[in-house]
């Protein structure tokens, strides 16, 4: 089984530079975290975009959306910036025949105290045992992508 990693920035690709939260979104993260993790399954990390989810366009999504549609492989997993990541999702719900897994962080994968390596383990798992659909897979939840949204006093998603 082949698993596709599109990756679009977000905060889970972030590096800060300064005490005054400066930062750049990075190259992509997944990469480093499926090599410390060792997975056993092939998998392929393509990046789509490079972008706060806050700076992304109605053009960026469809783009989005068009390569999932074009990828041969039925299983993908979406990094995403956490504050639209559930527009982007709805954007990409009908798309037959694929399980699409969107996920993030709400802390830089290199930060410290980051919820990256978590939360693309919950993807990866979801990924592999879902039906075809989109979902979103974040603070150790899987949520099919029209029900859910970010609660952002509590900093985590929740069902609708």
């Amino acid at each position: 089984m082949k698993i596709k990693f599109f990756t679009t920035g977000g905060t889970i690709d972030k590096v800060y530079f300064d005490a005054r939260s400066e930062y750049q979104v990075g190259a992509p993260q997944v990469t480093e975290i499926l090599k410390e993790a060792n997975v056993a399954f092939d998998y392929e990390v393509v990046s789509i975009l490079q972008k706060d989810s806050l700076d992304m366009t109605d053009l960026d999504r469809q783009a989005i959306r068009q390569a999932a549609e074009a990828e041969p492989c039925q299983r993908i997993v979406i990094t995403h910036g956490t504050d639209t990541m559930v527009d982007t999702a709805k954007r990409l719900l009908g798309i037959a025949g694929k399980t699409i897994v969107f996920t993030g962080a709400m802390e830089p994968a290199r930060s410290r105290y980051t919820d990256a390596t978590f939360n693309v383990g919950c993807a990866i798992g979801a990924v592999q045992t879902l039906p075809p659909g989109v979902y979103i897979a974040m603070n150790g939840r899987v949520y099919p992508a029209e029900q859910v949204r970010k609660n952002y006093d509590t900093r985590r998603f929740e069902e609708m």
